[in-house]
């Protein structure tokens, strides 16, 4: 009898279709396209069968959280296999750009000591709005400028501000992440219009982070052609984790599949389904 995964990944390889390839973030290949989180979890547990039913291959950990052992992060280091899970640490709490950058640089180490030498990924969110946590454009872009001349692979967490995310591009960010509604909300995507110009225009991976509440939205998300998502709050706070994000799996590749394959027009007038032709008179 075949196991959850296994199921899975047999699931996986059945919907694989010609003309798409893994995505790529800064030279190295993931085969999801689906990142989670490790925030919000009621327990360790809880946490380690969400990332195994969700597929995902790269996990964002808070570096400041880690670093002072906040409450449900103590030994989050050694929760996690860090031979099979790309680290992605992140600048979370990092109010200003020069906050962000010294964070950024700890996560860096922090991903050395757990064996990932070659790892220099950085999730930059700088965010001084403690009430919506909307991302600081400004401090983003200067955080993100320091931190590419440093050598890190950003990945900035942003408004759906397609000029900003055009900005971040040409200054050399791997990724650009845009909301799809404040953190956490679970409002779904609610800036699908510039979600949507940003992806047209994009010269990196885009990367829906924030807001998707259901697995619905987060196929509409990749529907719409983004390349990844970042799903944590809708998974973590769910009333089953791991089912959760099983369905964020199953989401998050048939909107892929969908995307490749490429929807029918829209058109304001019916289509018969069946031939007019060899009709009974």
């Amino acid at each position: 009898m075949q196991t959850l995964d296994q199921s899975i990944s047999q699931q996986q390889a059945d919907t694989d279709i010609p003309g798409d390839s893994p995505l790529e973030i800064a030279g190295k290949t993931f085969n999801s396209r689906l990142m989670t989180g490790t925030g919000k979890y009621r327990s360790f547990t809880e946490m380690q069968q969400s990332i195994v039913a969700s597929g995902c291959q790269m996990v964002t950990v808070a570096v400041r959280r880690v670093q002072t052992k906040a409450p449900g992060h103590e030994g989050l280091a050694e929760a996690i296999d860090w031979q099979k899970i790309w680290m992605l640490p992140n600048t979370a709490g990092c109010q200003t750009a020069e906050d962000a950058v010294r964070v950024a640089r700890l996560g860096r180490e922090m991903a050395k000591l757990l064996g990932q030498e070659d790892n220099n990924f950085i999730k930059l969110e700088v965010i001084p709005d403690p009430k919506y946590l909307l991302p600081d454009p400004i401090g983003t872009l200067e955080a993100a400028e320091q931190l590419v001349k440093e050598g890190f692979a950003v990945l900035p967490y942003i408004n759906a501000d397609p000029l900003l995310a055009k900005r971040l591009q040409e200054i050399g960010c791997a990724t650009v992440m845009p909301l799809g509604s404040p953190i956490g909300s679970g409002q779904g995507i609610k800036n699908a219009a510039n979600i949507g110009i940003i992806i047209e225009n994009a010269t990196v991976p885009v990367v829906v982070d924030a807001g998707i509440g259901t697995p619905s939205e987060a196929a509409t998300a990749m529907e719409m052609g983004a390349d990844a998502l970042l799903i944590n709050t809708a998974i973590a706070q769910s009333e089953n984790p791991p089912a959760m994000a099983h369905a964020f799996r199953l989401a998050t590749e048939a909107g892929r599949v969908a995307a490749v394959a490429g929807r029918i027009p829209i058109k304001a007038y019916a289509s018969a389904s069946s031939p007019l032709t060899g009709t009974i008179n």
